[in-house]
């Protein structure tokens, strides 16, 4: 009972901390149920996250709706690669069967390497401009680079059981030629749709056994989203209101880079 109240508040301060960054949280999601509720890595697991991550960019999502902050010509764009990403994730996920672990982790060192170089380039684009809501770009977007962009996010949404904010973010910024708070409320909307359709195409994968670890886990996995609903609400109003665009940009890299290592930490022990 002890050990899922901490995992209950996990999740909450999980949520808050992501929400505002656009990010669902499953990067901190899936360690937290690997190691803290000892869980293996497999299609339960993946399944469980994908759906907090849901409730967290909902709940985020429509937040940064009422304010203005989303493209949706952009996020429509986004969509025609991210979906057909996202089943073809789930795919891969069902040909690595057991040797999901260590591919799991190696693609997240990756993917968490690129996503903390690109965003650390953003924020010295940031420190050079007086105005950081100035930093749209006119010009013509690339829309199939975007769609193959968003496409990778919705694959390693499926994989990774993630929101794959840390791909959508960057591609929206850089691609999309979006400011830092559209592009956030961009890659929540992108999630909003592509979340619910990996976590559908991974439940129909699912053998019995991952089936029945789900059955006996339902109390804990019907809590867990209202404590991430609830991080997340008040995670991105209080963003919303009290953190500049470059202090969310410090804070998207923080966890980017902690997660890093946690990953890194984690493969050489197991190398070892």
């Amino acid at each position: 009972m002890f050990e899922s109240g901490l995992l209950i508040i996990g999740i909450f301060a999980i949520a808050f901390t992501f929400a505002p960054v656009g990010m669902g949280g499953g990067m901190l999601f899936v360690p937290l149920l690997h190691y803290g509720a000892d869980w293996p890595i497999d299609g339960t697991l993946l399944a469980v996250s994908l759906g907090l991550t849901a409730v967290v960019s909902y709940g985020s999502g429509l937040a940064h709706r009422r304010e203005g902050h989303h493209d949706d010509a952009a996020i429509r764009s986004g969509l025609n690669g991210a979906v057909p990403g996202a089943i073809l994730g789930v795919g891969i996920v069902v040909m690595l069967g057991n040797n999901l672990d260590p591919v799991f982790k190696i693609v997240s060192v990756i993917m968490l390497a690129w996503a903390a170089v690109k965003t650390q380039r953003k924020m010295a684009t940031l420190r050079t401009t007086k105005d950081e809501e100035a930093e749209e770009v006119d010009g013509i977007v690339n829309q199939l680079a975007l769609r193959v962009g968003t496409g990778i996010g919705g694959l390693l949404s499926s994989v990774l059981a993630i929101g794959a904010g840390v791909i959508y973010v960057p591609v929206l910024q850089q691609i999309g030629r979006l400011q830092t708070r559209k592009a956030i409320g961009s890659s929540l909307h992108l999630m909003m749709v592509v979340v619910p359709v990996a976590i559908v195409t991974h439940l129909i994968f699912l053998s019995a056994s991952e089936w029945q670890a789900l059955r006996d886990q339902m109390v804990l996995v019907l809590l867990l989203p209202l404590a991430a609903y609830v991080g997340s609400t008040m995670g991105a109003r209080f963003g919303l209101k009290y953190m500049s665009q470059i202090s969310i940009m410090r804070v998207f890299l923080a966890l980017v880079v902690i997660t890093f290592l946690r990953y890194v930490l984690d493969l050489i022990g197991t190398l070892s």
